[in-house]
């Protein structure tokens, strides 16, 4: 047997520093905790930055410049962090706050929609300034169109309850040839803001917009539809109002009278049969048409000299015999001159063939006279008052009469017959009865059904809505901090173990050869023929070492006592 393999190899102690522990780890360890490392260093700046950002959702989308501005102070002033997405293009707010702050900002009226010229992106007259050359009638004419169209709806979409518009003008092509000339119509179709309305005044203003901006187009031929296809807009009558109903205004002072008669009536009832023991309701029919009377009178004559004036009015034409004017019947036989008589012997005498000779012998006179009285004349100018109440009707329900016993139990009773007509009496006097008019008023006295309210369920604590958002908002940290642990042990504990493992290998001079050696030479207990084997694997080395022990547990124990005590010697 070869002496090296007796006699024991002597131990060389590994570098105390860190870079030798290093480089005394394995291949596979190094590099999977250096690949742990850059991870872990990328998941802690994706942590950082998510906790600085938070979570950022989209306000508005496409908001103009001036929109854009309006809604950044407003934000400002209310203390809000706000940012921009990639672009510019979208306002972006905390994900928490966004329906709170489009319902506050709705109530501001921002976003208003009214962009400008150039924040609605609709082009107006400014395509008539790039006509090109050869263009053609129809294409002029198209191009007018057009720009009317866009004018149009930069004016609609000023309005603070209008989002956005859309124009159709149906102008027909005008020609002189034609005897009946076909009317121009025009359709506008709106979009309104969240939670925003337009009133029948605001109608009316957006139909006489258009039709005052069309040439001949009559505010019959304007309809108006909102997004769902409502049509907005109908026939209306001269004074405003449509064929249906009354416009706005009227609509507004109908509501606010029967709402203060409502009030006044509820004031009267309360005090006598305790509160929410009373319902009542009242409907006013009034009368909007504006009617103007004109009435004419007469009488005699007023005053301490009760005369009446007289008018008299004489014409008198007389014509004397021998007088040149012509006279008698017109004709040819009057304008002869006159021929001599002749009698004959016997018979009578012939007439005159002149019947004008003998008008103008005898002469004539023609005399007329009118008489006619004065009186005294009175015109009286009546204009009735608009709205006028023409009927009021109230009905009104009284709860019946509760009591509480000394024992504390509550009964309730009817009401008397007398205490009913005191009550009718009470609102007759509170909205003005009058039976000439036709007003009518009902008290009805019924025992009003009380049902328990419905009970709530106490919602779970899983459900609540702060815990929602908490997990929410904490879902992304808590998901990287744990990629953050899955690295650290998995990739990186490895490395650190091994580190702070590693100790100094024996002093030189002991009894055992080296363990992690590539051919350890193990010593013998005694002197014997040992035959040549091959290097041992790892499970052979810890075999080797076991035994080792087993046949030298002096040598092993002063090892030990070395590493322990850190004596060299």
């Amino acid at each position: 047997m070869d002496a090296a393999l007796v006699a024991p190899t002597p131990l060389v102690p590994a570098p105390p520093g860190l870079a030798a522990r290093w480089r005394s780890l394995p291949a596979r360890t190094q590099i999977l905790a250096l690949v742990g490392l850059a991870a872990l260093l990328a998941v802690l700046v994706a942590l950082v930055g998510s906790t600085r950002e938070g979570d950022y959702r989209v306000l508005f989308a496409s908001l103009s410049q001036k929109d854009g501005g309006q809604v950044i102070d407003r934000l400002t002033q209310m203390n809000v962090p706000y940012r921009f997405a990639e672009g510019g293009g979208a306002l972006m707010v905390p994900a928490a706050r966004v329906h709170e702050l489009r319902m506050k900002l709705a109530a501001a009226g921002l976003p208003s929609g009214g962009g400008g010229a150039g924040g609605s992106g609709t082009s107006g007259y400014e395509l008539l300034d790039k006509s090109p050359f050869g263009q053609t009638q129809g294409q002029e004419r198209m191009s007018m169109q057009r720009a009317l169209e866009g004018e149009l709806v930069r004016s609609i979409q000023s309005l603070s309850p209008v989002q956005s518009a859309r124009v159709h003008l149906a102008l027909p092509q005008m020609n002189g040839f034609f005897r009946e000339q076909q009317k121009p119509a025009a359709s506008v179709v709106l979009s309104l803001h969240p939670g925003r309305g337009l009133e029948r005044n605001q109608i009316a203003g957006i139909v006489h917009l258009v039709s005052a901006s069309v040439p001949e187009l009559s505010p019959k031929a304007v309809s108006v539809i909102d997004s769902n296809g409502t049509l907005l807009s109908g026939p209306r009558r001269s004074d405003g109002s449509d064929g249906e109903g009354l416009d706005s205004q009227q609509l507004a002072y109908r509501n606010e009278l029967e709402s203060k008669l409502l009030d006044r009536v509820v004031a009267l009832l309360e005090p006598v049969v305790g509160r929410d023991n009373v319902r009542a309701s009242i409907s006013a029919d009034i009368d909007f048409s504006q009617v103007m009377q004109t009435a004419e009178a007469f009488g005699p004559n007023q005053g301490a000299e009760a005369r009446s004036s007289v008018r008299e009015q004489r014409s008198e034409e007389s014509n004397q015999p021998g007088s040149a004017t012509p006279a008698g019947i017109p004709g040819a036989q009057s304008n002869q001159p006159p021929v001599p008589a002749t009698a004959p012997v016997d018979g009578k005498a012939q007439t005159l063939q002149a019947a004008g000779a003998a008008a103008a012998a005898a002469g004539s006179t023609r005399r007329e006279q009118a008489t006619r009285f004065e009186v005294d004349k009175t015109v009286t100018v009546t204009r009735n008052a608009v709205g006028t109440i023409k009927r009021l009707s109230a009905a009104v329900v009284v709860n019946n009469r509760s009591a509480t016993d000394a024992k504390g139990k509550t009964t309730s009773a009817p009401l008397a017959a007398k205490e009913l007509e005191q009550l009718t009496a009470l609102v007759q006097q509170g909205i003005g009865f009058d039976a000439a008019r036709g007003d009518q008023v009902k008290v009805l006295n019924v025992a009003f059904r009380s049902e328990p309210a419905p009970a709530v369920e106490p919602q779970p604590l899983w459900e609540q809505p702060w815990l929602v958002d908490l997990l929410r908002s904490a879902a992304a940290p808590g998901a990287l901090a744990l990629v953050a642990l899955v690295i650290v042990f998995a990739l990186i504990r490895p490395a650190v173990v091994g580190l702070l493992a590693s100790a100094p290998a024996a002093p030189p001079g002991s009894q055992v050869s080296e363990v992690v050696g590539d051919t350890p030479a193990l010593p013998a207990a005694a002197p014997a023929a040992v035959p040549v084997l091959e290097a041992p694997r790892s499970s052979q080395k810890l075999e080797a070492a076991r035994q080792m022990a087993k046949d030298n547990p002096a040598a092993v124990a002063n090892i030990v006592r070395g590493w322990v005590s850190g004596d060299a010697g």
